[in-house]
């Protein structure tokens, strides 16, 4: 159970004021006078206001010395309420500045020399030394609070700072993962539909191909999209379990679908093929993705090759079109977010990335990846 803080500031000033009067029954042992009505008086009205010295540490502060001030003139021991005003000027210390701590721990150590004069038989030098040690531990104190907690305040914003980049980076990645999986299943889904209805009538072999093709995209971009909309859920105990995340064994699935819309796709692997870290895969299969759906949006009837080539440390996918063919009037242009996507995808991963047209004319993206000589698990790749 949390207790408000006014409740403990209360338990507090009570424990102190208890604290007092237990030791002010030792004040005639001491050569101090008992204390009477008066005397009890002083310590409430000292210790009472310390309830609230946290809402106003500096009125408190003063106004603890004062009745202070005015209990050691009475001529009662100055030690039986000392407590107080020390917890008054720690608080001060560990929610002020420098020059108002040093302000109020100048009045304690002032209370403290002038009880001494008060009485002809003290030892000044004592008195002195504990007017000088006493606040500046109270004060030495209150820093180190005030220090402890402006650190965790610091802390915390960091820690929420830090969890909003993290959010803004998942979201980012979940945008990129839903832009990679829609616009290029619907690219392919919007020219066989297109296909369909163009030859429904006279050719209705190459209808039937181009709906087979629709269900089996619509199918897999369904898949897709469940796993990438898997990474909002908060439970993951409760999550289905998830189909693999699609790398270069799919590559030729997606080239021959990209194929039946109508597009001239090459697949050309070079060098051994090996497996890849599943992030690395992921990556050249969403460029790739993207590449081709582009060809698909803006130039559907032109030649594309994809070449895939496994180096010592890298992989490297190279996506070339000759340029031919016109863009669709039933697809919108893009917007520019899967070749920004492209990038953010190969930095990564460590990777290059070069996207342009070509001076023969057509359009290129190629990309690099560094990678390991060997599969995960043989050495090499688990530097990845």
């Amino acid at each position: 159970m949390r207790i408000r803080p006014l409740l403990a500031d209360a338990l507090v000033a009570a424990a102190i004021a208890g604290l007092a009067v237990l030791l002010a029954q030792e004040a005639p042992e001491q050569g101090w006078p008992a204390l009477d009505g008066t005397g009890y008086a002083l310590v409430a009205a000292l210790h009472l206001p310390l309830v609230l010295r946290t809402r106003g540490p500096v009125t408190v502060c003063l106004f603890v010395d004062l009745v202070w001030t005015a209990y050691v003139t009475a001529g009662y021991w100055p030690v039986v309420s000392s407590f107080g005003p020390m917890l008054a000027l720690y608080t001060v210390a560990s929610t002020r500045r420098a020059r108002t701590t040093g302000l109020c721990a100048g009045l304690m150590a002032a209370v403290w020399i002038y009880a001494g004069l008060l009485r002809p038989d003290s030892n000044m030098v004592s008195v002195a030394g504990q007017a000088l040690v006493f606040p500046a531990v109270m004060w030495r104190f209150g820093w180190l609070a005030r220090r402890s907690a402006e650190l965790t305040r610091r802390l915390r914003a960091e820690q929420a700072e830090r969890a909003r980049r993290e959010v803004a980076a998942e979201r980012g990645r979940i945008a990129r993962e839903l832009h990679d999986v829609v616009a290029h299943h619907m690219a392919v889904i919007s020219v066989q539909s297109s296909l369909a209805w163009y030859v429904i009538d006279s050719d209705a072999a190459t209808a039937r191909t181009a709906l087979a093709t629709i269900t089996s995209t619509s199918g897999e971009a369904l898949e897709e999209l469940r796993r990438v909309l898997a990474l909002l859920r908060t439970d993951e105990a409760d999550a289905a379990p998830l189909a693999p995340v699609p790398g270069l064994d799919r590559l030729d699935e997606m080239v021959a679908r990209v194929r039946a819309g109508g597009a001239e796709v090459d697949l050309r692997v070079v060098g051994r093929p090996r497996p890849l870290a599943p992030g690395t895969g992921l990556c050249v299969y969403r460029v790739t993705q993207e590449a081709l759906t582009n060809v698909l949006k803006h130039a559907p009837g032109a030649r594309t090759t994809v070449e895939l080539t496994y180096g010592r440390r890298e992989v490297t996918v190279q996506i070339t079109d000759d340029g031919g063919g016109a863009v669709p009037a039933n697809l919108p242009p893009g917007s520019g977010h899967g070749l920004i996507g492209m990038r953010e995808r190969a930095k990564l991963y460590g990777g290059t990335i070069s996207i342009g047209p070509r001076h023969e004319g057509g359009f290129a993206v190629s990309l690099t990846l560094p990678t390991a000589a060997r599969a995960p698990g043989q050495g090499d790749d688990t530097a990845q």
